[in-house]
């Protein structure tokens, strides 16, 4: 095996990821795996704003005057078919571990590893980019085992599953996959054992609390912020965090990546308003995709503003941060609408492109732009013309507030870990009063509500509704309520809490029930 060869040869062996939280949880794993078995390893993390993501021809020829003769990617690198080869020409052996879509042709490497290949005969397509690095991990751990070559205690590739889980969730990869599922479920117990230092510090300043922690403290509050170190400055603080050794460097880290992630949520608010009011001015929102560009966008937030507004107006959204002769974009898609597939009839107008059905990035010479739009515009249009571009909210069942208790939420929590294509039944309420209503986060944007039935009981619950500040109701007003129902731990109590979903007045149609069952 070519990993091994560098290995007992001493060659140097570069881990070369990508910025965001599956990349950069791949990188810290490979690294740490690699180096536990005695290879001479460095991670490489490309800068968003000077490189861009994925392989890079300059990253490359610098890492080969470095004396790098092993280049083992991790979440990237299935379409860098011409760095790729640029790599080759210098030297390098470079393998692919990637599980992103695969483009028209094969990047001609040493070796490609990724599920979702014709000929892979592994079972599970939908690993997250440190998914499949694990699996590699676990090959190489194995084999190690077998020789015992390597000096020092074998390292078990289950206190790695912090870092695998972290990956997953952040990704949004599927959790309805049993793989995904068990590598979840077994690597939240690893985070709330919270053995990584980094891990330790990020629940910390995330005001988290150690063993209660599920798949959505990942999705809400660890993930976003190792996200952010690749989003406003350099990922690599990210890595450093995760592969600290000491606490107290790393609570410094991870009081650097939370401070990032506020400003973050500052910049994704203030790109979204202003998109929406150019939308509103041009009398674009009914178009069947939105375009945004200006200079002046971050280019580590295109892809939350895209999301956001895919949400909003429920239909693809592609934001650009424009450079002076080329540009970067992410975008975001909507169910029946594979945007992956849409850039792919759109490459001759392109630089570089890849990513999923849902959500993907490209870079674009600045000249092709227009083109460009007008093109993806008329595919939407032939694609989604026959479509309702309304969201709509699928209730699983009908509860009434009486049996609203934590011990329902409690009992629902088994059900973990819950996300992405795996999520809670979604309820729905009806007829509940409202007992007060508040505005609450940093600027006002969420909001908070105490509830009561019409009845007259006692009987009252908690909900709040993350940037739904804009539809609160008024106090006494009576109103029916979409929700998932949760655990709101906080200072030693648990409360059941209702995470909304929607919110309307009382008995009007606008909210669509279409029962699936639990």
């Amino acid at each position: 095996m070519r990993i091994r060869q560098a290995i007992r040869s001493g060659e140097l062996i570069i881990v070369y990821g990508d910025f965001d939280a599956d990349g950069v949880t791949s990188t810290a794993l490979l690294v740490q795996v690699l180096g536990a078995l005695g290879a001479h390893v460095a991670p490489y993390i490309p800068h968003r704003v000077d490189e861009g993501y994925g392989l890079n021809g300059a990253a490359l020829q610098k890492l080969a005057r470095r004396g790098a003769r092993l280049v083992i990617t991790v979440d990237c690198g299935i379409r860098s078919v011409e760095d790729v080869a640029e790599g080759r020409a210098r030297g390098l052996d470079i393998i692919i571990t990637d599980h992103h879509s695969i483009g028209p042709e094969l990047p001609p490497a040493y070796a490609v590893i990724n599920p979702k290949l014709d000929d892979c005969p592994y079972t599970e397509a939908m690993l997250a980019g440190v998914g499949v690095a694990y699996r590699l991990a676990e090959a190489l751990l194995a084999v190690d085992r077998q020789m015992r070559r390597s000096p020092g205690p074998a390292l078990d590739p289950e206190c790695l599953l912090d870092l695998v889980a972290i990956g997953t969730v952040a990704d949004l990869a599927p959790l309805n996959r049993p793989e995904n599922r068990a590598l979840v479920r077994r690597g939240l117990e690893v985070i709330n054992k919270a053995q990584r230092p980094g891990v330790r510090a990020l629940i910390e300043v995330a005001n988290m609390k150690t063993g209660e922690l599920n798949a959505s403290s990942i999705g809400y509050g660890l993930g976003p912020r190792i996200n952010a170190a690749g989003r406003l400055e350099s990922a690599m603080l990210a890595y450093d965090l995760l592969t600290a050794t000491d606490y107290d460097h790393a609570l410094r880290l991870a009081q650097q990546l939370h401070d990032l992630n506020v400003q973050r949520q500052e910049l994704t608010r203030a790109a979204q308003a202003l998109i929406r009011e150019r939308l509103e001015a041009d009398d674009q929102a009914s178009a069947p995709l939105i375009f945004a560009k200006d200079r002046a966008f971050k280019p580590g937030i295109v892809g939350l503003v895209a999301g956001r507004l895919a949400e909003e107006y429920y239909r693809p959204a592609i934001v650009l941060e424009e450079g002076a002769t080329e540009s970067r974009a992410s975008c975001r898609s909507i169910p029946g609408f594979d945007i992956t597939h849409a850039l792919d009839q759109c490459a001759d107008l392109l630089v570089r492109h890849g990513g999923h059905a849902q959500a993907a990035g490209f870079t674009v010479v600045n000249e092709n732009i227009e083109a460009l739009r007008q093109r993806l515009l008329a595919i939407a249009e032939a694609a989604l013309s026959e479509h309702d571009l309304r969201p709509t909210v699928e209730v699983d069942v009908e509860v009434p507030v009486q049996s609203i208790s934590l011990a329902l939420a409690e009992e629902l929590a088994l059900l973990e870990p819950t996300g992405h294509h795996n999520p809670l039944p979604v309820f729905i309420t009806r007829g509940l009063r409202v007992v007060e209503a508040r505005a609450v986060g940093r600027e006002g944007q969420h909001l908070k509500l105490k509830l009561a039935g019409e009845d007259g009981s006692a009987h009252t619950v908690d909900a709040i509704g993350f940037h739904m500040a804009e539809q609160m109701p008024g106090a006494g007003e009576v109103v029916d309520l979409v929700y998932q129902l949760e655990v709101n731990a906080w200072n030693g109590s648990r409360v059941p809490q209702l995470h909304l979903e929607d919110i309307q007045p009382a008995c009007m149609p606008a909210i669509n029930l279409s029962t699936g069952g639990l």
